[in-house]
């Protein structure tokens, strides 16, 4: 079945230069964020737009180019700029994003890529894949082998290749797995390399070895340690947080609230493997408590039954899981044995 493509012509009134210079925004920005986001190509020439696409998407991006116009109105005598947030708020508002999410529906939650199409190999990981296209804000959760960073980093590499998001930023916290590795030598990429080696795994499988790298030296696909997100805002971004159990709720606030607009952030961690000194509190395990009602953040979580490595994988995850079950049934019969006694 093809999709419906119509054309539209707008006028906007009235023909002001300096008024349509910053509807557009500096290189024509605004009107190329609004094209990525909605899928819809626009021409102009003076106050002359021809929007080209989808019907939802031409009623959308029409009614985004009337308001965002009316906000260029004088005040005081001085024309107001139409900065990228304003855009970003503009398409949020237009639900537009809302409803072109029944078509990623119908296609199961494929995701291409020029090496091929990601089909999500279950219920929890298409409903995962789902959540990562209607929300900016993502959690999952679950043991190792069940896909999350490898379709977090599929979705990344789908939207940075449909123009919808400028660069991949790839991050983690670097604890070691029960080991002390020492002094690393080398500069900060080199340092953290070894953390972030399943993310780049999944990058040149999807993208090729020469291109990752050409976009790491351009810095379109940036690596950084946790540490160094603090004090940054990121626009126009696809971010993931990996081994997030790793974070202290401090650290995990600090990332949250890094999210600039028109970016989408992806949360990865397994609750069951924290690496963290004895005593510390995970800023997964917080998240989830402080974070859970919050419509506008979807957690996904995956069990043993999900994993989609080797099956002796899903054995293994849930032998350790009915391990940790009697343990807490354990704990629980100990503590209920001593109230008594103390009664």
């Amino acid at each position: 079945m093809t999709k419906q493509i119509d054309s539209f012509e707008l006028y906007l009134e009235p023909a002001d230069s300096q008024r349509l210079a910053n509807l557009c925004g500096p290189f024509d920005d605004n009107i190329k964020q609004i094209e990525r986001r909605l899928g819809v190509e626009i021409s102009y020439r003076d106050n002359h737009f021809r929007i080209i696409g989808p019907p939802k998407g031409l009623v959308a991006s029409s009614q985004i180019l009337r308001d965002l116009y009316i906000e260029t109105a004088p005040v005081k005598g001085e024309i107001q700029a139409v900065e990228p947030a304003s855009v970003h708020l503009a398409i949020q508002q237009s639900n537009a994003l809302e409803q072109d999410q029944g078509v990623e529906d119908d296609k199961h939650t494929v995701i291409k890529t020029k090496r091929g199409l990601i089909k999500p190999r279950n219920g929890n990981q298409q409903a995962y894949v789902r959540a990562i296209l209607s929300h900016d804000i993502n959690f999952g959760v679950g043991p190792a082998g069940t896909g999350k960073t490898y379709l977090a980093v599929a979705a990344a590499v789908d939207a940075f290749e449909r123009q919808e998001i400028r660069r991949i930023l790839l991050t983690r916290p670097a604890v070691e797995a029960g080991e002390k590795l020492g002094f690393l030598p080398g500069d900060l990429a080199q340092k953290v390399d070894p953390y972030l080696r399943p993310l780049y795994d999944a990058l040149f499988e999807m993208l090729g070895f020469e291109k990752v790298e050409k976009l790491i030296e351009r810095s379109v696909i940036e690596v950084a340690p946790l540490a160094y997100m603090r004090g940054r805002t990121l626009n126009d971004a696809f971010i993931i947080l990996d081994e997030s159990q790793n974070t202290t709720p401090e650290q995990m606030k600090m990332f949250l609230t890094r999210i600039g607009f028109n970016s989408k952030a992806v949360i990865t961690g397994d609750i069951t493997q924290i690496d963290l000194p004895r005593g510390q509190k995970s800023g997964l395990r917080h998240a989830i408590e402080v974070l859970s009602d919050v419509e506008e953040i979807s957690f996904n979580f995956f069990n043993a039954f999900d994993v989609v490595r080797h099956p002796v994988v899903q054995r293994v995850v849930q032998a350790y899981e009915q391990h940790e079950r009697s343990q807490d049934e354990e704990r629980s019969n100990k503590t209920r044995n001593q109230r008594q006694e103390s009664h």
